[in-house]
């Protein structure tokens, strides 16, 4: 039998997972990055118990114990006053509740330990500047033309393009991605940088009208990682655009002193604009289907965008193998049992959004219920998240 070819667009975290797990079921994929180089922009990103449980199932814990780091607790602040909101223990309780921990990892980190097992595999063929112009399929196969020129042949396509996803466009068509109003400043402090006083072992939100700052350690601890969320008019689309140090300092300019004097350690911040989709059911056409933020874009607020997307090639390697390779059967049993799950995360995400950014009575009331210990604040109530799923029994 021949070796049939899966062609994937993008070459990010889900990108690479989806590349990881078909490589190992026998087939042959092809990975093509628009950028000159596989890498990773941005900073720190938290990681949820149900993503550990996925780096289990693809072998991969023992690389990401070695670059990952695991706070003791999740801490929320009120960015005004300074008083605590709630605190959730995550270290004992994360892996107590679920079996795995709760930790946070710089992306670089994240995407080579994914880059690195699919360069260790002869099937794994990555493709640099190569931006896709036009696809075409039918029933017999997958056609891929890049804006170079080139062009490849494959039994099915996956779009692992990301927010602005190009496949996502030829199969769902819902035009350009929902803007929150909201971008995000961030920014990689080296550990000798900070000052004792400002440091916390801890993942601290400190949340405001409109406005939160989150801040941990990173890389063992080697690095404090900073992302300042503010409401803008003013912003640029992409990943690596330079912010305004003035904007910043006006929007938090009402913060308690331990804010202001950690922004002011920052010179030079890199801004992205947040985006997210409604969700929808159908991601798939024939051969070709979606995964990660193409397939569902959320904002960041549950700090789940890359685990979901690994999710997902896990989980659409287990169709494929339940499918026999039926590719067109495969992809609608895939999206089948993702979209209810991942189309709930992007909701809550941004009902998490309006709690972190809640003013007035909003704010007064938040911050009452969560200090009462009555109500469920954080990670207490995502069990239906952190459980995470089972890539071999989920479609039962």
């Amino acid at each position: 039998m021949t070796q049939q070819t899966v062609l994937i667009c993008g070459g990010g975290i889900g990108g690479l997972a989806a590349a990881l797990v078909l490589a190992r079921d026998g087939y042959r994929v092809e990975v093509f990055e628009q950028s000159d180089a596989f890498r990773e922009i941005g900073a720190g990103i938290q990681i949820g118990p149900n993503a550990f449980r996925m780096f289990e199932h693809l072998g991969l814990t023992a690389a990401i114990d070695r670059v990952a780091y695991y706070p003791g607790n999740l801490c929320m602040r009120d960015v005004r006053t300074g008083e605590v909101v709630a605190t959730v223990p995550v270290s004992a309780q994360a892996k107590g509740s679920y079996g795995y921990p709760y930790g946070v990892i710089y992306r670089a980190d994240l995407h080579s330990v994914l880059l690195d097992a699919c360069q260790s595999l002869p099937a794994v063929g990555l493709h640099t500047r190569a931006k896709i112009e036009r696809f075409e399929h039918d029933a017999g196969g997958v056609s891929l033309a890049l804006a170079d020129g080139r062009r490849f042949e494959g039994a099915a396509l996956i779009g692992a393009d990301g927010l602005w996803s190009t496949v996502r466009q030829a199969i769902v068509g819902d035009g350009p991605p929902r803007v929150s109003g909201h971008v995000a400043y961030r920014a990689v402090l080296p550990m000798s940088e900070v000052p004792k006083h400002l440091y916390s072992p801890d993942v601290v939100l400190w949340g405001g009208e409109k406005t939160h700052l989150v801040h941990y350690p990173l890389r063992r601890g080697e690095l404090y990682n900073l992302v300042a969320v503010f409401h803008s008019d003013h912003y640029e689309e992409g990943w690596n655009i330079f912010g305004d140090p003035h904007e910043l300092n006006e929007r938090f300019a009402d913060a308690v002193g331990p804010v202001r004097e950690l922004l002011g350690k920052i010179e030079t911040w890199k801004m992205w604009v947040l985006c997210d989709r409604d969700p929808v059911r159908n991601w798939s056409q024939g051969r070709v289907t979606l995964l990660g933020d193409a397939a569902h874009p959320m904002l960041q607020y549950l700090a789940q965008g890359a685990c979901m997307a690994i999710e997902d090639a896990a989980v659409l390697g287990a169709a494929l193998r339940r499918a026999e390779g039926d590719f067109g059967r495969a992809f609608e049993e895939y999206q089948r049992v993702r979209y209810l799950r991942t189309g709930r995360v992007q909701l809550t995400a941004r009902f998490y959004g309006d709690i972190y950014h809640a003013s007035g009575v909003a704010r007064e009331l938040r911050n009452k219920m969560f200090q009462s210990g009555a109500e469920s604040a954080g990670f207490a109530g995502l069990g239906w998240l952190y459980q995470g799923v089972d890539p071999e029994t989920v479609f039962a």
